[in-house]
């Protein structure tokens, strides 16, 4: 078998396999063999004219308005991924499935953000949204993509559907929908039908064609690996649209969270005091100007102490992976999640806990996580940092024999560094920084501050996040004003050898002693001495000669280099008054240089500078003229150089290079260049206007430009048409990268500190921000499952006043919204509970309050809160707990405008009545009680119910609050009097902040309750009211008097109009008198016949009963067969028209055939 050969293959040379391989790729149908472009060219013009328009209205609909992406691109922020879903539903079942598929690596308790690396350029932060309808709100208000759990087996519910409405109150994010527990189905057709039908609900909901992924059942704890890939790589190649509040705000999705409060506070006042926290993670949206303030959802606005850049936890590869196609496995492997257990490491509130084995042993473990390893270097470290510190040795130079102890003295000023590495101890940054101080432990502050001499001023903003260069004073108190004169430079072991004039044993100025690690001093010559004493030893060495004079040279060169002054860190770094800055300015230079110039200050100090006498500048419209400037203008050779660039100058000489309107040749550019080089070459032998023609050639350059600039827009325009018409939509999107581009440009060599002072901190930069006055009960019922969004604050938005929104009551909420009835609003990044008055435009007159939301309209809502931008969406709620039925958001609208000058008024009617009554003028009471208020309402138009119009006139004195009106015509004394006036209301100064996150119990937060409800709760009944009791409408008889015809009238009346009066009769008439007797049989009889009508009337309309009965029965017998009989005579009909038709056409093409078969005309 071994011995035996194959054919080498051979692959096709020709056939549709070889074609299909010479194709080259990326091409279409159209190279394709076979394929005809005629054949499917539509045949009707009005066809193709519909296809046209069709594909540009597909193209269009892709478009959106271009914003601009204030995110950078160099390092963006990660992107947040929140998985949403009803409980049970299988989301941490996702995150874990998900982070495995990122990271190989398995969370157990995963709590609070996760971020991952996804990519070379992309990182992803996954957030589990829990059951609650606050996390709901401000997740739907962070997120970049939502992964939309629903559970197959059951279907939507309503937590689904009240965060879709949140989500499209704030701006819709990217959504993808997750289908779970689809193994609990088990026949393929209803599985089947399943998948469809909630597609299409979800289609309904998102957008036609929205992606929907379906995870089958769970193995191992997680979902199956092919479809996490899958929706991994989906989540890896999306991109996102910045939206329009994000991409305005600063906000930041906090990873961590530490209390710095002193722990004695704390004790004090018993847990009880506000708290100073820090608060970490990625800074997204926009810029971060420090002194903004902030608000955090759940607990209200604060103010932000100080904020820090740090080292990012999980930083995007470097340079060296990025050569590689794929991540390296150490990237892969790279995972930042402080509330979690990653590595054994868990971050709560002010404490780091370390999870390890039981059996754990310092050998037993190859491999330790990041918390062993934490343990392991704790267990291998024997000594104290301050036992370190005491052990450490100071060599004065690289070539010192033996080092220097370091003896503390009685300095009287602790410098920076020592308060500046205190407070980097007792904040903690983690474990980056624990090797940076272990190398630094043998270096001392003197070494640092001789290090740090000769270094730029720019400091390298780092872990610790310094927003000045360290500035190390040192006590000058116990020097001499003697030694305080001299510029020498002066050696000390210490400060407090410098001239301590207390120290009985004081050798003098020019003596010093330092100590080696022997028991005795070394008395140690100075540069003085050397010299004096020693000056022709040939033994010295050369670095040793003239020390004084070399230090105090190269000080003197440093403080000349260092003179310029940082404005940008004297205007934001200083709290300095401007008088001190500008007036002062010999002095804060001084102060400002003390830093890095005294951090030497073991080897000289720097003699102290007068102050420089400024004058006192007055504030004026002129700037101050210098007289010595003005001496200028007096040469006449200067004056007949710019002469002609006026109009009364002549302009018989024009300019060399520019023509007589001073404008440059266009075709003379060459000349102009040489003219410029000549006469360049003649102002250097003149001398005279050597600093005039220069500048005017350079003007003349500036002007050649701008033509050839316009000259080229000329041509692009009419020369190549096609290439000058771009779209709206690529313009702008140039114009945009044009800007980002300058942008750019503009801070690209700028300090990142001073950039940071300047723009604000960066979008994509992981910070410390530490807030002040946070309420106790934040941090002691902190929850890590709760998301902590801490959102910027624009400064419009930090004050409160009325606004008025347009609001609309949702169609799936129940009950209708009424005015005054509290509501609880989520806009911008707040949530808070205020009471809304609603209104309707009445004509443009005027804002009309309505007492209840109209149906399946819009109207208008004012109520005070916070301001908010105009266009900013919002939704609101009646209740947030979870035990509220139905669904729980009850409107959305927009904000329209804040502290807007329109009232709201509300109709309101006054009635009154005559009590007496002239031709056209009535007196009415019971409308006012005073006067006083009849002279408020002069003028005011009137009515009654029966339509006769009025006004007010004057008040009448007796009785009170009653008036003269005059009307249209005469009323009457039944009638109602009313005046409809319009009374100005303004909404309740409520506002209530929703603090959720201050609770033991996050969805209990209880708001402002209603009267009813309060009672409801509690059991009261209803209080009643007299008054407003219905009683039974009495209405007394009406009594009108007779018509009255006077008697000439009715003569004057013809017959048949004559009232027909009948005189009362007095006499009783012969009916009336007659009195009609019966006989007892006349009475029988008359009872018998009676009786017999009575049958006889009974008998006859149980007959008619009957007989209609009868009737009814035979006439749907009838319809029947009438019905039958129609559709034998329709039939016989179609039938008859059907032959006839048939008969009329053998005739026509009879007659036709006779014709001679001549062709019909149509």
């Amino acid at each position: 078998m071994d011995s035996q050969s194959h054919k080498a293959h051979r692959p096709a040379q020709s056939g549709a396999k070889a074609e299909k391989k010479k194709a080259p790729k990326g091409k279409g149908k159209e190279k394709q063999h076979g394929f005809n472009e005629k054949a499917f060219a539509p045949k009707s013009g009005r066809r193709a004219d519909r296809q046209g328009r069709r594909t540009a209205e597909r193209d269009q609909t892709r478009l959106h308005v271009p914003l601009v992406d204030r995110t950078p691109d160099d390092q963006p922020p990660p992107v947040i991924v929140a998985v949403v879903g009803p409980p049970g539903v299988g989301k941490t079942t996702l995150m874990k499935s998900l982070i495995r598929r990122y990271t190989k690596q398995t969370l157990n308790h995963i709590q609070g953000p996760v971020t991952v690396v996804s990519g070379k350029k992309k990182r992803i932060t996954f957030i589990e949204c829990n059951n609650d309808l606050n996390s709901m709100i401000d997740v739907g208000k962070i997120a970049d993509l939502v992964l939309l759990m629903i559970d197959g087996s059951y279907g939507f519910e309503m937590e689904t559907f009240e965060f879709l409405n949140i989500l499209q109150s704030h701006g819709f994010p990217k959504v993808i929908g997750v289908l779970t527990h689809l193994d609990l189905i088990k026949k393929a057709a209803t599985l089947k039908d399943t998948k469809k039908t909630l597609k299409k609900r979800f289609w309904t909901e998102i957008y036609q064609g929205a992606k929907l992924f379906y995870l089958s059942g769970v193995l191992n704890g997680r979902y199956p690996d092919a479809e996490i890939l899958n929706l991994s790589r989906f989540i890896s190649v999306m991109k996102f649209r910045p939206l329009v509040f994000r991409n305005t705000h600063p906000y930041m999705l906090a990873d961590r969270f530490e209390d710095l409060t002193s722990r004695e506070e704390v004790r004090q006042s018993k847990g009880k005091c506000d708290r100073t926290v820090t608060i970490y993670g990625y800074l997204r949206g926009t810029n971060y100007r420090l002194g903004t303030k902030v608000h955090v959802p759940g607990v209200g606005d604060l103010d932000v102490k100080s904020v820090q850049i740090l080292g990012d936890p999980c930083p995007l590869p470097d340079a060296e992976s990025e050569k590689r196609r794929k991540l390296s496995e150490k990237k892969k492997l790279l995972i930042h999640a402080p509330m979690s257990d990653v590595g054994g490491v868990i971050y709560d509130k002010d404490a780091v806990y370390i999870n390890v084995p039981g059996n754990f042993t310092k050998g037993g473990i190859e491999n330790p996580g990041e918390g062993e390893q934490m343990v392991l270097n704790l267990q291998d470290v024997n000594s104290t940092l301050e036992d370190q510190v005491a052990k450490s040795q100071i060599r004065l130079f690289g070539s010192s024999s033996q080092p220097l102890s370091v003896e503390a003295g009685p300095s009287t000023l602790r410098s920076e560094d020592e308060s500046d590495e205190e407070n980097d101890e007792d904040e903690g940054y983690g474990d980056e920084h624990e090797d940076d101080s272990e190398d630094e432990t043998g270096l001392g502050s003197d070494d640092e501050a001789f290090a740090d001499f000769g270094e730029d001023d720019d400091v390298d903003v780092g872990n610790h996040g310094r927003s000045a260069p360290r500035n190390v004073r040192r006590s000058m108190q116990s020097l001499s004003s003697q030694d305080r004169k001299r510029g020498d430079v002066e050696y000390a072991d210490s400060d407090s050898d410098l001239g301590d004039e207390d120290d009985e044993d004081d050798p003098g100025p020019s003596r010093r002693f330092v100590r080696f690690d022997g028991d005795e001093e070394v008395d140690v010559q100075s540069d003085d001495d050397v010299n004096e004493g020693g000056s022709d030893d040939e033994d010295v060495p050369r670095w040793k000669a003239n020390l004084s004079g070399r230090a105090q040279s190269a000080f003197e060169d440093t403080t000349r280099s260092r003179r310029r002054r940082d404005w940008v860190k004297l205007i934001y770094n200083s709290n300095a008054p401007p008088e001190t800055i500008l007036g002062d300015g010999g002095r804060a230079e001084t102060s400002s240089l003390q830093g890095p110039s005294m951090d030497d200050d073991d080897f000289f100090k720097v003699a102290d500078h007068a102050p420089v006498k400024t004058e006192e500048v007055l504030d004026q419209t002129k700037e101050p003229v210098d007289p010595e400037e003005l001496k200028e203008w007096e040469n006449e050779e200067l004056l007949d150089s710019i002469r002609n660039l006026f109009i009364t100058g002549s302009s018989s000489q024009p300019m060399e290079g520019v023509d007589e309107y001073g404008e440059p040749y266009e075709d003379e550019e060459g000349q102009e260049d040489s003219q410029a080089s000549g006469s360049g070459g003649e102002d250097e032998d003149e001398g005279g206007d050597g600093g005039r023609k220069p500048s005017l050639n350079k003007d003349a350059a500036a002007l050649a430009a701008k033509k050839a600039e316009l000259k080229r827009k000329f041509d692009e325009q009419y020369d190549e048409p096609d290439a000058a018409k771009t779209d709206f939509y690529t313009e702008t999107k140039e114009a945009m990268a044009r800007q980002q581009q300058l942008n750019r440009a503009e801070f690209e060599g700028v300090d990142p500190e001073a950039r940071a002072l300047i723009e604000g901190y960066r979008p994509g930069s992981y910070i410390r921000m530490e807030l002040t006055n946070v309420p106790a009960e934040m941090v002691e019922n902190f929850d890590p499952s709760y998301p902590i969004v801490v959102g910027g604050l624009l400064p419009a938005e930090e004050r409160f006043g009325y606004v008025q929104v347009r609001i609309k009551r949702h169609r799936w909420f129940p009950k209708t919204l009424k005015t005054n009835d509290p509501l609880i609003f989520s806009l911008g990044w707040r949530r808070f509970q205020t009471v809304p008055i609603y209104s309707l435009d009445d004509h443009s007159i005027r804002m009309r309050m309505l007492k209840y939301t109209p149906e399946h309209m819009h109207c208008y809502a004012t109520f005070y809160g916070p301001a908010a931008l105009p266009n900013t969406g919002f939704c609101a709620f009646n209740a947030l707990g979870r035990d509220t039925p139905g669904f729980r958001v009850s409107a959305t609208g927009v904000v329209l405008d804040i502290d807007r000058s329109t009232r709201i008024v509300k109709k309101l009617k006054l009635t009154g009545v005559p009590f007496k009554i002239f031709k056209n003028t009535a007196f009415i009471r019971d409308m006012f009680s005073t006067a006083l208020e009849v002279a408020k309402f002069e003028g005011a138009n009137i009515r009654t119910v029966s339509g006769i119009r009025g006004q007010v006139k004057k008040a009448l004195p007796k009785p009170d609050g009653a008036f003269r009106a005059a009307f249209e015509d005469k009323i009457l004394m039944s009638d109602i009097v009313f005046l409809r006036a319009w009374y100005s209301i303004q909404p309740r100064k409520f506002y209530n902040p929703v603090t959720s996150l201050l609770l033991s119990d996050k969805e209990r937060w209880q708001g402002m309750r209603l009267t009813g409800q309060v009672r409801r709760e509690q059991g009261l009944k209803t209080p009643t009211d007299v008054n407003s009791i219905y009683k039974p409408v009495e209405r007394p008889a009406r009594r009108f008097n007779p018509l009255r015809v006077p008697k000439k009238l009715q003569a004057a009346l013809p017959y048949a109009s004559k009232p027909k009066i009948m005189k009362p009769q007095h006499r009783q008439t012969y009916m009336q008198k007659r009195a009609v007797v019966l006989e007892p049989e006349e009475k029988k009889a008359l009872a018998l016949l009676q009786q017999v009508r009575a049958l006889r009337k009974d008998q006859v309309a149980r007959r008619r009963e009957k007989q209609e009965e009868r009737r009814a029965t035979h006439r749907k017998k009838v319809e029947k067969e009438e019905a039958k009989k129609s559709e034998k005579e329709k039939e016989k009909r179609k039938e008859y028209m059907r032959a006839a038709g048939m008969k009329s056409k053998r005739e026509a093409d009879a007659s036709d055939g006779g014709r001679g078969n001549k062709r019909r005309r149509t």
